[in-house]
């Protein structure tokens, strides 16, 4: 199948990056955008834009029927989500479908079952891939809960069927606050998803969050490309991501690997996707769900393979094979992300939305940042404050971490707070350096003040040096400067 023009159904950073790829294949690209994104860099690099709408995401980015429109009148052949907006919607991929254009993501029916987490379980389940125990079904009678945490033992997490980034979930430390936190997740889950059903299982007090990228074809051929450790996370959202990951050894990958393969297979799985497990202290590891999707932290796996997985994902779209296999695919060197947010980490993580009065990149060998902002740009309100995903590759962990050090401290953003400075909290602590972290990293090592007081102590530094700068000056023997004046002599 042969595509001349894709549409890329979305804003920002993501959007410039798939246009990116597909102005490398030979492909025209049509932008979308709201009135608020009208001049945002993804919209001018396009061949072709269109305006969906006002700046509400729900008038917008969200408008699945305008989209396939504007698909129609324009000669498109295929839709890439990016992430977020529509990306795992399977009504708006059927719907694409049936226009007969290509949705370049997997097929609409194993977006179903992997985007509910227990339809995901029911489907993963039969190829004794290992599970968190607890029970596999929407629960809402208080008794039978209580019934399930007593028997796999507290403290248990109650989880939203249809979650993601933290909503309808709660950690319950005993049975006196089951029934008020159930009440909780159900009403969040609902208001958030339009689906509130929540489901039980046991909650592993040290986890870590390791996730497989795959790849599979309409051929039938499934591939991973290794794992992304995504533990360093602040209100249950990824915020740095790194591959590989310390703890997982040759063995426990090839585990891992083994059974992301066989998740993607029980739902006849196609394009890019990741499935994600929580791993114990004791490097036991448990499906927990599958995004059906490109991810965020994609430029990890790219920076270690070499391959570029939007790429990959057109050619998949195209009906193209694989053109290599597991044995081909080797982790070269070690690569970091650090997502980039308009958001204080001074103030509990908050928005930060302004205007980006001074933006520079930082840039040089392995180095890799992914914008869709320039200088001078307002970060809207009507959107992920995310500003660029900041990435950095070495041949090794330590040189890895030494260039994101080292382009954190050359990224130079003013206008706003971001989340830079938490970046370098992350990379110099002794935890993430040793390896030794799970998803508490911010809850046991991080406060605002540690932030404050090494700006403080930097602040120290920098005025001494300057003093220091300014006695030794005063020791230096310059020569007499004359100026003329206007002025004149007055005689006595």
């Amino acid at each position: 199948m042969n595509m001349k023009k894709i549409l890329v159904a979305n804003r920002g950073e993501i959007a410039l990056r798939i246009m990116r790829t597909i102005r490398k294949m030979g492909i025209q690209s049509v932008a979308v955008y709201s009135d608020a994104d009208r001049n945002a860099p993804h919209v001018l690099f396009a061949d072709e834009a269109v305006c969906l709408g006002p700046a509400p995401s729900s008038e917008s980015y969200l408008d699945g029927k305008k989209i396939i429109a504007f698909c129609k009148e324009l000669g498109v052949d295929g839709i890439h989500p990016g992430y977020g907006f529509l990306s795992e919607n399977a009504d708006f991929a059927q719907a694409v479908t049936d226009a007969g254009i290509t949705f370049i993501g997997p097929g609409p029916e194993a977006m179903r079952i992997m985007g509910s987490k227990l339809a995901a379980k029911e489907c993963v389940k039969k190829y004794d891939i290992p599970m968190v125990p607890g029970i596999d079904k929407a629960i809402g009678d208080i008794a039978l809960a209580k019934e399930t945490a007593n028997s796999i033992g507290y403290p248990v997490l109650i989880k939203a069927s249809a979650g993601g980034g933290g909503k309808g979930m709660r950690i319950v430390e005993k049975e006196a606050d089951l029934e008020e936190q159930m009440k909780r997740a159900i009403s969040e889950a609902q208001a958030s998803f339009g689906d509130g059903s929540v489901f039980i299982e046991k909650y592993v007090t040290s986890p870590r969050h390791i996730e497989i990228q795959v790849l599979a074809d309409q051929q039938g051929n499934v591939v991973h490309l290794f794992e992304r450790e995504c533990s360093i996370q602040r209100r249950h959202q990824k915020v740095v991501e790194e591959s590989p990951s310390a703890v997982v050894s040759p063995a426990l990958r090839k585990k891992m690997g083994e059974a992301a393969v066989m998740v993607a297979k029980s739902c006849n799985y196609t394009s890019t996707g990741t499935v994600e497990f929580l791993v114990d202290d004791k490097l036991k590891f448990y499906f927990l769900e599958m995004n059906t999707r490109l991810q965020v932290e994609h430029p990890v796996t790219e920076m270690i393979t070499g391959i570029d997985l939007v790429e990959e994902q057109i050619k998949i779209a195209r009906g193209e094979p694989l053109g290599f296999t597991q044995d081909d695919l080797s982790i070269q060197g070690h690569a970091l992300e650090l997502r980039v947010y308009a958001e204080d980490p001074l103030n509990n993580f908050l928005p930060s939305i302004g205007k980006l009065t001074i933006y520079e990149t930082p840039k040089g060998e392995g180095i890799r940042v992914d914008d869709g902002y320039r200088e001078g740009m307002t970060i809207p309100i009507y959107y992920d404050p995310m500003i660029a995903k900041l990435v950095t590759h070495g041949n090794n962990r330590m040189e890895a971490i030494q260039k994101m050090k080292e382009a954190i401290r050359s990224y130079k953003i003013e206008g706003l707070s971001t989340t830079l400075p938490f970046g370098s909290f992350v990379f110099e602590h002794d935890a993430f350096i040793s390896g030794h972290f799970d998803t508490h990293f911010v809850k046991n090592h991080y406060t605002p003040e540690k932030i404050k007081e090494k700006q403080k102590a930097n602040a120290e530094i920098a005025a001494m040096v300057a003093i220091h700068y300014w006695l030794e000056q005063q020791t230096v023997l310059k020569p007499v400067e004359h100026k003329t004046t206007s002025w004149k002599r007055r005689l006595a």
